[in-house]
């Protein structure tokens, strides 16, 4: 196997690349801000039945406030990227082969072995390379070929890489 195509210099991709790796990592603060909410909420809501909820309620709103604003972490932080990283549009491209996975970022390149690929996981426009646990890179299925990309696809299902979100 041999897929080799070009990354165009376009302001939004790399912001489209910060949004799905930063979406990887930040999904969790959702999570724990809707948990975080809904035990201050409910927790309000009890506590007003009670003699002392006055002296509590500032506890309860705070966990209130703390999920909300947890919850609006991830959307504040992957807007900031794509606002930020336009500047950081270069002309790139991949080389993947059945060894390796290589990139090139304006004058920058780099590579990833497959034999250090833990996993890679497929999300709408990219699939997320996995080193270990954390996100390594992404490749862009969009701008490949469909024969290119079906080929790196079933590549890496038989190497029982490829894991739905």
């Amino acid at each position: 196997m041999h897929i080799r195509f070009d990354v165009p210099a376009d302001p939004a991709y790399p912001g489209r690349v910060a949004a799905a790796l930063g979406s990887v990592r930040l999904r969790r603060y959702g999570y724990v801000g809707a948990v975080l909410a809904a035990v201050g909420a409910i927790g309000l809501a009890v506590s007003r039945g009670f003699a002392w909820g006055e002296q509590v309620s500032p506890l309860w709103m705070a966990m209130v406030v703390g999920g909300l604003l947890s919850m609006l972490y991830w959307p504040w932080v992957r807007l900031r990227a794509r606002r930020r990283s336009g500047r950081y549009a270069v002309e790139g491209g991949y080389d993947i082969t059945d060894d390796n996975i290589m990139m090139r970022s304006g004058s920058e390149s780099g590579g990833i072995a497959w034999d250090g690929v833990d996993q890679v996981r497929d999300t709408r426009e990219f699939w997320i390379v996995y080193v270990g646990r954390m996100p390594a890179t992404v490749i862009p299925r969009w701008l490949m070929s469909a024969e290119d990309a079906e080929t790196l696809r079933a590549f890496m299902a038989k190497r029982g890489l490829l894991k739905r979100r």
